[in-house]
């Protein structure tokens, strides 16, 4: 049995990590406020620029560039991963590098060949105890104070790099869709070749509206394809971010409510402890006093 002095060193101990789980939680849910306005407001252009890529591509008649039509084989598939590069965030990681590797067992079980990029040393440091071989490059982000369109331009620029050196066939990015604090959801997207839909007719206005292109509608498409592989990506990073703060916010949240909990265990096991002790001294000194 622990003694009183071990008890109560116990408890301050307890209770400093209540105070720091605490001034985490507070910290995650500011940061949350910010990456949840970033990430709702990335989702009207993203889902707009696809829109009109769709569009667009509806008009190409066959003659879309490789980053839509693919280079023809899907022999060879290019994951993006991102996680964040801090812990302490619950199963925030977990559940995306969870995802990733049910799509490598997939890929792998019909005969594809699997890479993988990294973006955050998270996910780096759990995808390669298992995936180590498959890893071709990683990104870090830690010193990245706020995410902006310019470090997912350079995230997309290795990924362009790679596809127009032949080195796969289909890219697929993987992050965590935020919904609120406590539901994230793991998501896999493919962007190369661009997983676009045709054109949906409205039901007010009628069938899709046909439009009349300057320059080529093969034209444009070269030059928005790479444009919407690097919003996808910026999409990606926002989306991220405000997942990881609002998994950290409830992680933390109840790593405090567990403190208390383990905080008023411990008490009323001092005070019992201490109740006890006494009583065995009230007993020895009247035990002592019946003896004269």
């Amino acid at each position: 049995m622990a003694s009183l002095k071990d008890l109560r060193n116990r408890i301050a101990s307890v209770k400093a990590t209540q105070k720091i789980t605490k001034a985490m939680q507070m910290v995650a849910a500011a940061k949350l406020r910010r990456a949840q306005e970033a990430a709702e407001a990335a989702r009207p252009y993203s889902d707009r620029l696809a829109s009109v890529i769709a569009n667009i591509a509806s008009a190409t008649e066959g003659e879309a560039p490789a980053l839509m039509a693919g280079t023809g084989k899907e022999d060879r598939h290019l994951l993006v991963v991102f996680t964040s590069d801090r812990g302490l965030a619950g199963g925030f990681n977990a559940q995306i590098v969870r995802l990733v590797r049910e799509h490598v067992r997939r890929l792998e079980a019909a005969g594809r060949k699997v890479e993988i990029l990294t973006v955050g040393r998270k996910g780096y440091d759990m995808l390669r105890r298992d995936q180590g071989g498959k890893i071709v490059d990683r990104i870090e982000l830690r010193d990245v104070k706020q995410v902006g369109f310019d470090t997912a331009e350079g995230i997309a620029e290795k990924v362009l790099d790679r596809f127009a050196a032949g080195g796969f066939d289909v890219a697929t990015i993987f992050f965590s869709e935020f919904k609120n604090v406590i539901t994230q959801v793991p998501t896999a997207r493919q962007v190369i070749p661009a997983a676009v839909e045709a054109p949906a007719a409205d039901a007010q206005r009628g069938p899709s509206l046909v439009y009349e292109y300057e320059p080529d509608p093969a034209e444009i498409l070269a030059d928005l394809a790479p444009r919407n592989i690097k919003v996808q990506v910026l999409r990606a990073l926002l989306e991220n971010a405000a997942s990881e703060q609002g998994a950290r916010m409830s992680a933390m949240d109840n790593a405090t409510r567990n403190a208390g909990d383990m905080i008023n265990r411990l008490s009323i096991s001092y005070n019992r402890q201490r109740q006890a002790q006494i009583t065995t001294e009230l007993i020895e000194i009247i035990a002592g006093a019946e003896a004269l």
